[in-house]
């Protein structure tokens, strides 16, 4: 939820010549002799074991390119925008957040650059990083620059060249033009079709567009070790400061929000992950209520969904508990409910339960159907989607949606990280039960797939459990 510019995420296949044999495009630099082609780390003091985000090594950064390289077809190339530094008035800009994409093959983290993954035929391949030259000047106002020499020894590539401002568009081809510039994330490197082209344009020329998307999907979906870890600082680090705010008595949503973005950053998170919610009372019926200025009211419930982001990965967590301290019991019998559910979802999240997030969402409808009945709602017609409006959860890794538009009829497999996040939202309406209208409560925690029996959470579990309340001075009893 940062405001990051779209990636690139296209590859570009070489066209047929007149002779009908493929050409490989070719840069007008020279490229580095045999050995620095090699897909190892650089000999360098470093070494393969030095990370260069928090968490992942230039090894593994290296081997994410080489299984993107290995997915292209022989003669193609992969082309990758950064984010760019986006303004929220006049020279007043927002926190940088670097394209997920960009980050997950480069580990890169400044604006204005280019990736460029050039597949010759076989396992060869170089990797080309167009970036900002260092310039003292610029770098007295904004900060230090990596540089050429960082380029080469912290993130491998075999070549780097400068952007020294937008690039200008060269190309016969009308389609890969208004593709590009409309919906690949590049459009703000072509500007003037009347100048000359430049190596940008002349390795693009006369290309076949297709979308890389779908490659990163399959490389980004299923989890290292070292992204699993990192998601789990993540969360432990949420955790602990979603405890700490339910041991305090909060009358505004703002303070409440102030807290927990001040606890993730000093408990060691860079960032909050998304914009959170903090709905007190009747706000939790909306699903992603932001304003999040309310007041918020003794007796009621407050619904908080936040997390924190560590080495680019987020927690995506959500509690929700009793402002001032003691369910009520229409409170607390929705709560338990939802919480069963929760439970009996979170343990099918594993590779021999053979199923996906839509199968794991239908378990769920039914789950909660079976609760609410119990409960006195009237569940006939199309009920649980009015209580119950949204999935039952979605991919997390480097994005809070991560990998936008893989299919979530994809049988989950280990490494496989997800969000298990029933809720139930009673509208101010005379179907539902008269003690549980304006009740909005959703509990929500990140998993990740294990091959077997145990599901291990990236997110704490305690603060769900009604047992454990007691950690923040809650009990689930009777007011």
């Amino acid at each position: 939820m940062g405001a990051s510019m779209q990636s690139a995420r296209l590859y570009l296949l070489k066209k047929p010549n007149a002779r009908g044999i493929e050409e490989k495009i070719t840069l007008k630099y020279s490229c580095k002799d045999a050995e620095s082609r090699q897909r190892i780390y650089k000999a360098t003091s470093l070494g393969s074991a030095t990370t260069v985000t928090p968490g992942i090594t230039a090894q593994e950064y290296a081997d994410r390119r080489a299984k993107l390289a290995a997915s292209l077809p022989d003669n193609a190339i992969a082309i990758l925008t950064s984010s760019d530094t986006k303004y929220r008035s006049g020279a007043v800009f927002y926190e940088f957040h670097q394209e997920p994409n960009f980050l997950y093959l480069t580990g890169f983290n400044e604006p204005e650059a280019v990736v460029v993954i050039e597949k010759g035929s076989g396992e060869e391949y170089n990797f080309h990083l167009f970036l900002r030259p260092k310039d003292a000047r610029a770098e007295q106002w904004d900060g230090a620059r990596s540089g050429e020499q960082a380029a080469l020894d912290v993130f491998n590539a075999d070549e780097v060249l400068f952007l020294r401002g937008p690039l200008t568009t060269y190309t016969d081809e009308y389609e890969v033009r208004r593709y590009i510039a409309k919906c690949s994330g590049l459009g703000r490197f072509f500007r003037n079709q009347d100048a000359p082209p430049n190596d940008f344009q002349v390795m693009i020329k006369g290309s076949k567009v297709k979308p890389l998307n779908p490659l990163m999907h399959e490389l980004r979906i299923r989890k290292s070790e070292a992204e699993i870890a990192n998601m789990r600082m993540a969360g432990k680090i949420s955790g602990r400061a979603f405890t700490n705010a339910m041991r305090r008595r909060w009358t505004k949503e703002k303070d409440l929000g102030a807290f927990l973005d001040y606890d993730f950053k000093i408990g060691g998170c860079e960032a909050s992950a998304y914009i959170p919610v903090i709905a007190g009372g009747r706000n939790a019926l909306s699903i992603h209520y932001v304003r999040n200025n309310d007041i918020l009211k003794d007796g009621e419930i407050v619904l908080v969904d936040a997390g924190g982001e560590y080495g680019g990965y987020i927690a995506d967590i959500t509690r929700s508990w009793p402002i001032n301290g003691k369910f009520s019991d229409p409170q607390r019998e929705l709560y338990e409910a939802i919480l069963r559910v929760q439970r009996s979802s979170v343990s099918l999240c594993r590779e021999s339960a053979n199923m996906t997030l839509d199968k794991i969402h239908e378990v769920t409808e039914h789950g909660l159907k079976d609760a609410l009945k119990q409960l006195g709602f009237d569940v006939s017609g199309d009920a649980i989607q009015t209580l119950f409006p949204h999935h039952v959860g979605h991919y997390i890794g480097l994005d809070v949606h991560d990998c936008p538009g893989y299919s979530r009829s994809v049988p989950l497999k280990t490494g496989y990280c997800v969000t298990v996040e029933p809720g139930i939202y009673v509208p101010d309406d005379e179907r539902w039960p008269k003690h549980f209208r304006g009740i909005g409560i959703r509990i929500e925690d990140s998993i990740c797939s294990a091959a077997l029996v145990t599901c291990p959470r990236l997110t704490p579990g305690k603060a769900a459990q009604p047992q454990n309340l007691s950690l923040a001075n809650l009990t689930p009893t009777s007011a």
